[in-house]
């Protein structure tokens, strides 16, 4: 069964950076997709970053810029650097990870305030 496990999660003020990371039980060198969603209270869960088989990217306009995705083959790990952090990127964060079947981590919580 694969796993997702995310951690790097916490409480930053605003214009602060963190950086998510997910370890993934498989290997990662094959997938049709990577991806962060998060999911902010009372809404829906939301794509923010994604790596698509081919390596290419795409974000959530209200991310571009300030998030970049990244991957770690040889880690089996997926992250997620978040700069210029805003009081909306609060959120409950999970990982993704798509190979045929789609699998996902428990999140981890971020949470942007002064």
């Amino acid at each position: 069964q694969v796993q997702l496990v995310e951690s790097g999660g916490g409480l930053v003020q605003p214009g602060g950076s963190l950086r998510l990371s997910c370890a993934v039980s498989v290997s990662i060198s094959r997938f049709n997709a990577l991806a962060w969603y998060r999911q902010a209270p009372g809404k829906a869960r939301v794509l923010v970053a994604r790596i698509i088989s081919g390596g290419s990217t795409n974000y959530a306009d209200s991310v571009k810029g300030r998030f970049t995705i990244s991957r770690d083959n040889a880690k089996n790990a997926l992250y997620l650097q978040m700069n210029s952090l805003k009081p909306e990127d609060t959120a409950v964060y999970y990982c993704n990870y798509v190979y045929g079947l789609e699998h996902w981590g428990k999140g981890t919580l971020v949470t942007i305030s002064s």
